[in-house]
């Protein structure tokens, strides 16, 4: 909780710290997420999974130099698959593969500076990037395997098209910072595995 308020004040600040000649829009942001979740052990292989998000975004751009924030509040679904390999102590089966497939629902708030260069007048290039907050809206846990974070971080790196002074097309690299979850530990364990998430993402976006 402490973590969102502090979220949404800073938020608050960049909306006062822009001077009266910013540029303002308001809009929406959907788009496909390919996900590949990692972990800190071997005995363990994420495979890709693509998934989605949708969610309203704002924009606040400097007109003369084109540099600005960019922040949205997206509802996002990553389906995803992990295959125990050899060994499967965790689930209680030895000497195969299992595979569990899980969904993780979040609610990703990604607050990213953003450079446009205009290429006339109705198509520019921008670069983006800075941290992503996320928050867990879905299970405790992941396939009872797994412990979730409540909020998490991940920092992305971006850059896209605007095309008609409203239209946005994007491609993003989300990389996790810190962990996504940890391994339920038993008592007869020493350590835990630790769980990250890296997503490659596609995005348009309409500016009202």
């Amino acid at each position: 909780m402490k973590k969102i308020v502090s979220i949404i004040t800073l938020v608050a600040c960049m909306f006062m710290a822009f001077p009266a000649q910013a540029q303002i829009k308001f809009g929406v942001k959907g788009g496909l997420n390919i996900s590949k979740v990692t972990f800190s052990e071997d005995i363990l292989d994420g495979n890709n999974r693509t998934g989605f998000f949708i969610g309203p975004t704002a924009e606040f751009t400097l007109p003369l130099v084109g540099l600005g924030i960019d922040v949205a509040a997206l509802y996002s679904q990553s389906p995803s698959e992990f295959r125990f390999q050899g060994t499967d102590e965790m689930v209680g089966i030895a000497g195969t593969d299992v595979y569990v497939k899980q969904t993780l629902k979040s609610i990703e708030v990604p607050v990213n500076v953003k450079w446009t260069v205009g290429l006339g007048s109705t198509l520019g290039l921008f670069l983006a990037a800075g941290p992503q907050f996320g928050f867990n809206v879905g299970d405790g846990h992941y396939a009872n395997l797994f412990d979730m974070k409540k909020c998490y971080t991940s920092f992305n790196l971006g850059g896209g098209l605007k095309i008609l002074r409203h239209f946005q097309l994007g491609l993003n690299y989300n990389f996790g910072i810190g962990k996504l979850a940890k391994s339920i530990k038993e008592e007869s364990d020493d350590k835990t595995t630790d769980m990250k998430k890296n997503t490659w993402q596609v995005s348009l976006a309409y500016m009202f």
